[in-house]
This record gives C-alpha cells, sequence and structure tokens, in this order.
C-alpha cells in the first residue's frame, strides 16, 4: 500500500503566501510574513529528522511541498529552496550513515536559515572549482576571499554553505566546503534587480576573511568531477528540488490558461467560450501534455533517490537531464497560458506576466543547458577523444 505523502503547507498559508507575490515581485522586497508563516508551519525543519526536532520528511515529499509553494509564490519557493538543499542534502548524508552534516540538521532544528554561497561570476566549472580562496588556520577552520552571487535568502540567511579553493599546497590543491555564520567578513550587497525571481532577493555577498571553524567544515576534496557522497546528495537535492520549483510554476501557469479559456467568449462563435474553440483546445491540451509529464519525472526521481534506486553512471545524466527538461517545460507551459487567455495577461500587473518573468530564470541555473547536454553525451556516447 502506498503512503500518501505527508505536508505542512495548509491552504490557507498557500492562500496568504500568493496574496502577497504579486506586490513583493512589484516593489523588489523580501517575503518576509512568507518566511515567518514558513517557519511556524515547521517547513525550514522540513528534512531535519523527527528525532532532531524536525518532520522528517523525504525528498519526494519536499518535492511536491515545493511545487505547491511555487504555484501560489515562485519567488518564495526559490528562496526557501537553498535553506531546503542545504538541510536536504544533509539529512540524505546523515541517511546513509554519513554525519559530517549533522551540525547543520541541528542548526536548522534551532533554527538557524542557511543559503548557498557557491555560484561565482565567470566559474562555468561550477562546484569543480572556485575563484575563491580558502586559507587554512592553525585550529583547523578556514578562511574564505571571494565574491559570490545569486545568494538567495540574501536579507535573512544567518548561516551560509561555501566553498572555495586552498592552494596552499600547490601540489595538493582542495576545493574546501564549509559553513560560515552572518558577521564578521561577510558583506550582502543591496544588488538585486531583476527581470525576475525579484523576491528571492538573491544578493550578491562578499566573503574577506570569513570563518569556518574546524567543526563546520566538512569536506576537503580535489578539483575536478568526484565520486564523494557529498557531491551526488548535493547535485540530487539541488536538481530535483529546482525542478520541482517551476515545474510549480508551469502547474499556476497551466491553470491560469484553462480559468482565462473558459471565461473569454468569441463574438465570431454566437458568445461561446473560447474553452470551445478548437484551436485553443489544442494549446490547453499541449501544454497539460507538458505539464503532467514534467510533474511524473520530478516525483518518480525524487523517489528513485529516497529509495537508492540503480542508475549507475547515468545517476548524473538524469539528474541534470530532470533540471532541464523540468525548466524547459514549464517555459512551455507558462507561453501555451499566454496564447490562450487574452491581451489582458500581457499587461505587467497579471499574474501570467509576472509567472513568464519568473520561468525564464530557469536558463540560468546549473546545470545550464550545454553542460547537461555534455554530461548526458557522455553517458550514452562515452567521453568525447581528441
Amino acid at each position: 500500500m502506498t503512503r500518501r505523502p505527508r505536508t505542512l503547507l495548509t491552504d490557507d498559508l498557500l492562500a496568504a503566501v500568493h496574496a502577497r507575490a504579486a506586490q513583493h515581485d512589484r516593489d523588489n522586497t523580501f517575503p518576509h510574513d512568507d518566511l515567518a508563516d514558513l517557519v511556524a508551519a515547521g517547513y525550514l525543519r522540513a528534512f531535519v529528522p523527527v528525532g532532531l526536532g524536525g518532520a522528517g520528511l523525504t525528498l519526494e515529499e519536499v518535492a511536491r511541498e515545493q511545487a505547491r509553494l511555487a504555484a501560489a509564490a515562485p519567488a518564495t519557493a526559490l528562496a526557501v529552496n537553498m535553506h531546503l538543499v542545504v538541510t536536504g542534502l544533509a539529512a540524505h548524508l546523515l541517511a546513509h550513515g554519513d554525519d559530517s552534516v549533522a551540525f547543520v540538521l541541528r542548526d536548522a532544528a534551532a533554527g538557524e536559515v542557511y543559503a548557498f554561497g557557491n555560484s561565482e561570476a565567470g566559474n562555468d566549472l561550477v562546484m569543480f572549482g572556485s575563484r575563491t580562496r580558502a586559507v587554512p588556520q592553525a585550529d583547523g577552520g578556514y578562511r574564505y576571499t571571494g565574491t559570490k552571487i545569486f545568494t538567495s535568502l540574501s536579507p535573512v540567511w544567518t548561516r551560509l554553505a561555501t566553498f572555495g579553493l586552498d592552494d596552499s599546497d600547490p601540489g595538493d590543491p582542495r576545493l574546501v566546503h564549509g559553513v560560515v555564520s552572518r558577521g564578521e567578513g561577510v558583506h550582502a550587497k543591496d544588488d538585486w534587480d531583476t527581470l525576475g525571481m525579484r523576491a528571492t532577493q538573491s544578493a550578491t555577498t562578499v566573503l574577506d576573511g570569513a570563518y569556518a571553524p574546524p567543526g563546520q567544515v566538512y569536506r576537503r576534496l580535489p578539483p575536478g568531477p568526484s565520486a564523494d557522497p557529498f557531491v551526488f546528495a548535493l547535485f540530487a537535492v539541488f536538481e530535483v528540488l529546482l525542478a520541482a520549483v517551476y515545474t510549480g510554476i508551469g502547474r499556476r501557469a497551466l491553470e491560469l490558461g484553462v480559468e482565462h479559456a473558459h471565461r473569454r467568449t468569441s463574438m465570431k462563435h454566437d458568445g461561446r467560450p473560447y474553452a470551445q474553440d478548437p484551436d485553443i483546445r489544442w494549446k490547453v491540451a499541449d501544454a497539460a501534455l507538458a505539464q503532467d509529464g514534467a510533474e511524473l519525472q520530478v516525483f518518480a526521481l525524487a523517489r528513485d533517490v529516497d529509495e537508492d534506486a540503480d542508475h549507475g553512471a547515468r545517476w548524473f545524466a538524469q539528474l541534470v537531464g530532470l533540471k532541464v527538461r523540468a525548466t524547459e517545460s514549464a517555459r512551455v507551459v507558462v507561453d501555451l497560458a499566454l496564447r490562450v487567455s487574452g491581451g489582458g495577461a500581457y499587461s505587467s500587473g497579471s499574474e501570467l506576466a509576472r509567472l513568464y518573468r519568473d520561468v525564464l530564470a530557469g536558463i540560468y541555473h546549473p546545470s545550464d543547458d550545454e553542460s547537461a547536454h555534455g554530461t548526458v553525451a557522455t553517458s550514452v556516447l562515452g567521453p568525447p577523444q581528441g
């Protein structure tokens, strides 16, 4: 018998978040009230095991919640996604006998808010190289100096999971992953003013000797791809939850397209609703076909991660492929919803117009289209020669 997914997000909470989304987008402000509601619901402890004071949800369950939250307020969902990725990878590792990041789960249970400080301008190696310096300290800790971009939750995070390159031994450079606290050596800029996903407030973070104590330094890996379980946990949770957010955008866009098709009427067809027009029906069906496929694949792959399914050497191809398919499918669904909704949806104040701007952000998240195609090609054709 299949267990029904557990949920933390009530319909009332989602309605309140949805009601605030347009203003936060218009004013380019962080949704503090949304975060307060999510904290009160225990959502930032979703991945924290029950024994540590959390809800102990699975990746599939959180993915389903993120799709619901994104349908209500995409930017709020994407912002909290970063906290969930850090806690989710920690929960995955702990469940597999690795307690190196168990402190993250204890922090989250105590109310700390995590952000990701990994992305760097001009770094197309992403997780396999870094422009940030990680300088070892006498006590075993590290100090980080560099600039991180797209730091979601910028106004509110209290802990930053980050990494940098320790090149103190030229013969054995290491990418050092650790957690720094907000405070000395950390400066969050006020530079987030974007086309979409505005309420994420993913501002630039400047690290100037930011300190990670030895107990919060959890990996020292050689540059380049790695078989370390941490890398798999990071990719798996990040790509699945990111795909869930954009799938939630598609879900809401389809709902709006259907509503508009029933509401709009045609003078050419004696006042009948456009929902009866065969061309409109075809477009709505196309959107539903794309949306159904996206939802099924997101939740199925999340379940595979939870159940340790054996995808062998194709695991990373499956994960990056999921991200590309989900974000591209969401763009298709939003576009079709606009096409069936009439010129009113082109107004800057319409929800569909906001979804159109928000969904475009999907092309910028790792793994990007080029990287994903390279990974998938290698998984089926072997590595390129020469």
